[in-house]
């Protein structure tokens, strides 16, 4: 069964613009060293898919047309892709701010030898997933011995100088529920992993990340054999918070998948839902047309963005 049928049905969302495009996210593939319950791409080491040079060598020269100044790197594992530290030296060079999406585990993969060290002297951010403090929690969602090298992991990043107060290299975490809840409120839960991290293993971070997990793709999969997706969707559209609108990623965002084709948003990405009104638009139209004022494709798993406190890349809206 195709978890996502559900949500190409009519949907009674609001329609909704872009603006001007801050953030260019692009996903460099699928592959990836685990294979975590709640990932909505489907992620793990046996995909292939991956973003070819020809590509990679378009996104610098879109962003400086556009000027757009942040480069968002995620998969899969971004780290994995072969061209991962020559996009982010050229991203480095031309002064654009880049994020990693890093599941941290992947600082002690073979191959990635000196890649903390390499994050910290292009000065890029990590968001991190560590979807909570504890070791059971974490395993449970994304696989035996994964909690304890992500917290290596964080240790290694913060005798880099992430995460320290006064640094300029940020370190942000990712919490996602692991069933078919709500985030509980961003603030108080940051302060509770920052207690708990710090006392127990000596941790700094700079943001908690909250974000609601989407019904697509593996998760949207686990909801539909648990006969637990209509439930979910019921819950996402009782909070429903028209506030939101205004804040929501897409609105400021492009999405670009491994073979340069352009989304609203990486979940509308993994729906091949193209950007509402266009024909499969690709990563070299931006260097002839700006996309602000676009309408932006939506569908029934837009509410998990403006369900309570909202949800985006940058956590909480």
């Amino acid at each position: 069964m195709h978890a996502t049928l559900p949500l190409l049905e009519v949907s009674d969302f609001p329609q909704l613009q872009r603006k001007a495009t801050e953030i260019l996210q692009v996903n460099l593939g699928y592959k990836c060293n685990l294979r975590c319950l709640h990932c909505h791409v489907n992620a793990g080491p046996t995909r292939t898919e991956m973003m070819d040079r020809e590509n990679i060598d378009l996104i610098i020269p879109v962003m400086q047309k556009r000027g757009i100044k942040t480069l968002d790197l995620t998969g899969g594992a971004p780290e994995m892709h072969d061209d991962f530290r020559y996009l982010v030296a050229q991203a480095s060079a031309a002064g654009i701010k880049v994020i990693d999406r890093c599941n941290l585990t992947i600082l002690f993969e073979p191959g990635q030898e000196g890649l903390a060290e390499f994050l910290a002297e292009h000065q890029v951010d990590v968001v991190a997933s560590l979807p909570c403090y504890s070791l059971d929690n974490v395993d449970k969602q994304r696989g035996d011995g994964v909690f304890d090298k992500s917290i290596a992991a964080l240790q290694k990043l913060n005798e880099l100088g992430y995460g320290q107060p006064g640094s300029e290299l940020k370190l942000d975490l990712v919490f996602n529920p692991q069933g078919p809840v709500l985030p509980p409120a961003q603030q108080p839960l940051e302060a509770q992993y920052k207690a708990e991290l710090d006392s127990h293993f000596g941790i700094q971070f700079n943001q908690l990340y909250a974000l609601a997990n989407l019904p697509i793709k593996r998760f949207g999969s686990t909801l539909i054999s648990k006969g637990q997706f209509h439930d979910y969707m019921t819950l996402l559209k009782d909070n429903y918070q028209a506030a939101n609108l205004e804040h929501v990623m897409c609105r400021s965002l492009i999405s670009v998948d491994w073979q340069g084709n352009l989304f609203d948003c990486d979940f509308n990405q993994q729906l091949e839902l193209n950007l509402a009104g266009k024909d499969a638009p690709h990563l070299r139209d931006l260097l002839s047309e700006d996309m602000a004022g676009e309408p932006i494709c939506v569908a029934d798993h837009c509410f998990a963005c403006t369900a309570g406190q909202g949800s985006s890349c940058g956590g909480a809206l």
